[in-house]
């Protein structure tokens, strides 16, 4: 099959907020990184107009106006102005302060604004960017909700290293750590799967006396463990919390109860839920039915998921949006599409709200077989209603779109992505690569795998199989072997940079060595 150019890397256009990184600055205004600040800081900056004064009197007109008595305006006060004293009343400069003052305020709320939006759509670079400039301004001022927010959204983008040094930083500019603070950065650590340092970050909670461990710190640590599958951790943790009189809640619980169904262990998913049912301070609620409905959905067990449906209805548990969402899901993977449109329709008669996670859901279904006309239709159907599509609704929009062979249309979805500024995250660039393995176009798929690592964003697993795969098709073993080598370097830097941070913020020895061993395996020592 002949190759096919899809053009994809030219179509990921980068971010206006970094092209004017390097450019020169004044010394009387914050540097320009952002080309969506520019007006605004150069507004901001601007001195306000100064009226044109009038030439110099000559010294035969001044030497005739002494002894004349002055004139004073209305509103200026009636004094005697020494010789040689300013000519520019009082009253004039507090209102120019006043003007400056106003003007640096309008600035920073701007810088503000725009820091807060950056971090909403998850662009994170960008985001300690914009963050880097406000800290160099005077009037700034270290506050726990900025550190806050960008701790958790570091750790959402698989930043642990970077919350940390963050972290740091807010600790030297005199912020004082809380508990929240601190479980924001183990969470960090957390979804990363760094386990071990997250655990050294919990002992150093207990040393500090106003940073000590809540429930919502330990129902993060026990995500972080079942989702690794390291269910020993699970009980030591819950004797701990019962040592420190910490009583798990019913978000608690829910985290348990999903990791033991995922791992298949269904003895142990049944016993929290029975132990629920009798508890006074954890009852079931609906993230409990929904984390049921969705275990089983996914599995493909359909008819299991309609029993427990009817069960946690007899409960007296309300099904919410997200509980429809999840049975549309999953009827939608088994193409049972008239349930899935009785639930939709349903929803309607019960006046619930179609979201975008409804309408990802039905895309996906169509994207998986390769529905390019009924997927389209939905996507249509979802912006007419305003819904606002996400990185979800673009992967699904591209791997549906290839698996039907339009390519032509990969490549507009990638630059509709770009229009609408939709976060580049490792999902998406999978979604790119692996149409563009689909359509045997090697090259460009070099090209997308270059920007991936361009913009910071962390191949995974599903990245490297997916273009061995491709180059396997071709018999191109000098590429596999090159890319694993990559691979394992890329590993190699990973882990050093773990075992440095280690060290710096004196993390757990025994978590230093399991990283060094890894670290010496990658090296062949």
């Amino acid at each position: 099959m002949a190759s096919i150019s899809l053009s994809f890397s030219s179509s990921l256009l980068p971010s206006p907020l970094l092209q004017d990184k390097n450019k020169a600055t004044s010394a009387t205004k914050p540097r320009d990184h952002h080309g969506s600040l520019c007006g605004v800081v150069r507004c901001a900056f601007a001195s306000p107009a100064r009226r044109k004064t009038s030439s110099t009197p000559s010294s035969s007109s001044s030497s005739s106006a002494v002894g004349k008595k002055r004139l004073w305006k209305q509103g200026e006060f009636p004094g005697t102005s020494a010789e040689g004293r300013s000519r520019k009343t009082p009253i004039k400069n507090i209102k120019k302060k006043l003007d400056r003052k106003n003007d640096a305020k309008a600035w920073a709320n701007t810088v503000a604004e725009a820091l807060s939006d950056l971090v909403l759509k998850k662009q994170w670079l960008q985001a300690l960017e914009v963050f880097e400039m406000l800290r160099e301004q005077p009037f700034y001022q270290p506050k726990e909700g900025t550190y806050m927010k960008l701790l958790v959204l570091l750790g959402k983008s698989g930043q642990p290293l970077r919350a940390h040094e963050l972290f740091d930083t807010m600790v030297e500019e005199g912020c004082e750590p809380t508990t929240e603070l601190y479980t924001a950065l183990l969470a960090s650590y957390c979804r990363s799967n760094l386990i071990d340092e997250a655990f050294s970050i919990l002992n150093q909670m207990k040393t500090l006396p106003r940073c000590q461990p809540d429930v919502f710190t330990y129902s993060t640590l026990l995500k972080a463990c079942v989702d690794a599958s390291r269910f020993e951790l699970v009980e030591s943790l819950y004797e701990e919390m019962d040592v420190r009189s910490i009583t798990p809640n019913t978000v608690t619980q829910n985290i348990v109860l999903s990791g033991y169904g995922k791992a298949g262990k269904f003895d142990e998913m049944e016993k929290v839920l029975s132990g629920m049912l009798e508890s006074t301070s954890s009852k079931p609620d609906v993230w409990t039915m929904n984390t049921i409905l969705s275990l089983f959905g996914n599995k493909g067990q359909i008819e299991i998921m309609e029993k427990w449906y009817e069960k946690f209805r007899n409960f007296g548990i309300e099904p919410e949006t997200r509980t429809f969402n999840i049975l549309i899901g999953a009827y939608g993977k088994k193409r049972m599409y008239d349930k899935m449109s009785s639930v939709m329709e349903y929803m309607r008669k019960l006046q619930f709200p179609w979201t975008t996670s409804t309408y990802n859901n039905v895309i996906e279904a169509f994207s998986d077989v390769g529905d390019a006309k009924n997927m389209e239709y939905t996507f249509d159907q979802m912006r007419a209603e305003g819904m606002k599509a996400d990185t979800k609704t673009f992967c699904c929009l591209i791997r549906g779109y290839a698996n039907a062979g339009l390519f032509h249309k990969v490549v507009s979805s990638v630059q509709l992505a770009g229009k609408f500024e939709i976060p580049e995250n490792t999902s998406f660039y999978n979604a790119v690569i692996s149409a563009c393995a689909k359509a045997e176009d090697l090259i460009e798929m070099e090209r997308v795998f270059n920007r991936m690592k361009d913009k910071h964003c962390q191949p995974d697993s599903t990245t490297y199989s997916i273009m061995v795969e491709a180059y396997k098709k071709e018999g191109m073993n000098d590429k596999i072997y090159d890319l694993e080598q990559e691979r394992q370097r890329m590993m190699c830097s990973y882990h050093l940079s773990i075992c440095m941070i280690c060290m710096k913020y004196c993390l757990d020895p025994p978590g230093i060595c399991d990283l060094l061993s890894k670290l010496f395996g990658y090296l062949n020592v």
